[in-house]
């Protein structure tokens, strides 16, 4: 099913048929993803007297209650709301869900006891490109990140100068395979989520950050349309699932 979009005077096709999902599912055990010193989501029949909501024990439906944080279990995207006082709600600052997306793959180079991800790589990854997302894929590229357990590992993150790099080049939408854009332990300073968002500056309320992404190897580094999918919850972040389409044909209007 080919679809054409319309976007700065320009018309892309796309093929709704192959979907590219870049999002990491929810799991009820330790078989999950993990974040943030969380321990494993949960998903499980919900009890209420003699009533335990599941066929297989007796229910005429299967009626589970999930406990879960977004910023730790799940493939999420947040909002600015996220590091505010005042409570944004990513179902309210996210009102358009398809953009034109860069997928790019970065080493992150070390430094003292990190590994983190620079301005310099990314300038020389994206060019002069004028992106409304970036999708970042970090190596080593392994299906383990599927189910890694990330705290107490320091992983990867963002240098402040890359975060305004992108900020700098009309980024509104940044898509990471990584917990988070800033270090794991860094005393609150969230360098790159303040950048990024400009927190210091004229706030950018309609700019996301999605965390805890995967791109699966096959998939190449390039041009696509992104689908950002979001559940509808009054919430600094939401569960998400990022879909990117392959752009079939391209004209100018």
């Amino acid at each position: 099913m080919i679809a054409t979009l319309i976007h700065n005077s320009r018309s892309y096709q796309i093929d709704l048929s192959k979907p590219l999902d870049l999002s990491i599912a929810l799991k009820g055990d330790d078989s999950g993803i993990n974040a943030w010193y969380l321990p494993p989501a949960k998903i499980l029949p919900h009890e209420d007297g003699d009533f335990v909501g599941s066929v297989k024990m007796g229910a005429a439906v299967n009626f589970n209650t999930i406990w879960f944080n977004p910023h730790a279990h799940i493939t999420h995207t947040e909002c600015v709301g996220h590091i505010t006082e005042h409570v944004y709600s990513i179902n309210g600052q996210l009102q358009r869900f398809f953009f034109l997306a860069e997928v790019i793959t970065v080493a992150p180079e070390k430094l003292g006891n990190d590994f983190v991800i620079s301005g310099k790589q990314l300038a020389h990854v994206l060019k002069d490109k004028k992106r409304e997302a970036v999708i970042l894929r970090t190596l080593p590229n392994t299906r383990e990140k599927r189910n890694r357990k990330y705290s107490h590992t320091n992983p990867p993150y963002l240098s402040e100068e890359a975060a305004v790099l992108l900020r700098k080049m009309g980024v509104q939408h940044l898509l990471v395979d990584l917990p988070s854009v800033d270090k794991e332990n860094d005393q609150g300073k969230l360098l790159a989520h303040k950048a990024f968002w400009d927190i210091h500056g004229e706030i950018r309320m309609q700019a996301t950050i999605t965390e805890l992404i995967y791109v699966p190897n096959p998939i190449r580094d390039g041009t696509y349309f992104l689908n950002l999918q979001l559940a509808p919850m009054e919430n600094d972040a939401s569960p998400s699932r990022p879909i990117i389409y392959k752009i079939v044909q391209e004209e100018e209007n």
